[in-house]
């Protein structure tokens, strides 16, 4: 199957607008609320994420592609996209992260927590943004989604 550059463009777009907003939303209400960091410290966060996000979302969309791929071996369930999806999302999402704190100061404490925080609940966060992906590439017109 030929994917055309208007498609790529399609995706890579979805992908990067889908993985800043939901990343910025999910990681404020992590670190302020969960990991103890101040606004500032979470705001700085956050604000460096959103390039590293970009470069990020095109190889994180295409992971997380290949996982929910080799998951369908094992089962066309429902319930193991969703934890495909959550998996896709742990093991890619997590090393950028502490790197992430890493770079803005927070302590090792902090960023320990954080990271944990964020894989306890990466099961819904990894679900969720799964289904958020989905729906912008499907507003983004990426055909196997319109």
């Amino acid at each position: 199957m030929s994917i055309s550059g208007s498609t790529r463009f399609r995706q890579a777009a979805a992908d990067m607008f889908a993985m800043v907003v939901f990343s910025f939303i999910a990681g404020m209400a992590i670190e302020i609320f969960v990991s103890g960091m101040s606004f500032q410290q979470s705001l700085a966060s956050r604000t460096l994420s959103i390039p590293v996000n970009i470069i990020i979302a095109i190889p994180y969309g295409l992971f997380r592609d290949w996982v929910l791929r080799k998951s369908q071996h094992i089962s066309m369930s429902r319930w193991m996209k969703k934890l495909a999806d959550m998996l896709a999302y742990v093991i890619f999402q997590s090393p950028v992260y502490a790197l992430i704190l890493l770079i803005v100061g927070a302590t090792s404490n902090q960023i320990l927590t954080a990271v944990i925080s964020n894989a306890v609940v990466a099961g819904g966060m990894g679900i969720v943004y799964g289904v958020f992906l989905d729906a912008c590439r499907k507003w983004f017109r990426v055909p196997m989604y319109s």
